[in-house]
């Protein structure tokens, strides 16, 4: 995971923060379009989101299950050897996001990293894969600890993205 020295005090703040319902609402609605924008202004190479709360962020584009049209949106990715874990919680809504159902209808996607593309297929993990790679992300990222009681029941999915050979 990529860390930023100058600010790990700051990273502390904005996970703790994310953990929070309040303010899993708020970053629910500006982390998306203003890691756009950092992504956008750095070519590439950062976003908000690993700046600010020294995460690794994966620019996931997918198809779109009903329009068929692909779109790139920031996501967080935990790296796990050559493949790369998502955890579709959502902020803890009721409501899978829509990338999941993208993934879910067509499972090849692009990831980028760093300035680095690759193409993927994602497969939904279950059972105690899906339990120790929750865990993992849990380490990595506090709102994941709390957004299972806000979903009104929902199982948050957790996806593998393997690269294609």
């Amino acid at each position: 995971m990529r860390t930023y020295r100058q600010s790990r005090p700051l990273h502390r703040i904005a996970r703790r923060t994310a953990a929070t319902r309040l303010m899993a609402k708020v970053y629910g609605v500006i982390q998306e379009p203003l890691d756009r924008l950092v992504y956008r202004v750095t070519g590439g190479t950062t976003t908000a989101s690993s700046f600010l709360g020294g995460v690794e962020i994966t620019m996931l584009t997918t198809t779109g299950a009903r329009t068929g049209r692909t779109s790139a949106l920031p996501v967080l990715g935990v790296p796990d050897g050559d493949d790369t874990i998502l955890i579709a919680s959502n902020y803890g809504r009721p409501r899978n996001p829509a990338w999941y159902h993208n993934l879910r209808a067509n499972p090849h996607a692009r990831i980028t990293v760093h300035g680095v593309s690759r193409e993927v297929v994602a497969h939904e993990l279950s059972g105690l894969e899906r339990e120790l790679n929750y865990r993992r992300a849990e380490e990595i990222y506090p709102g994941f600890t709390r957004y299972p009681r806000w979903t009104e029941g929902r199982e948050i999915p957790v996806l593998r993205l393997k690269p294609l050979a």
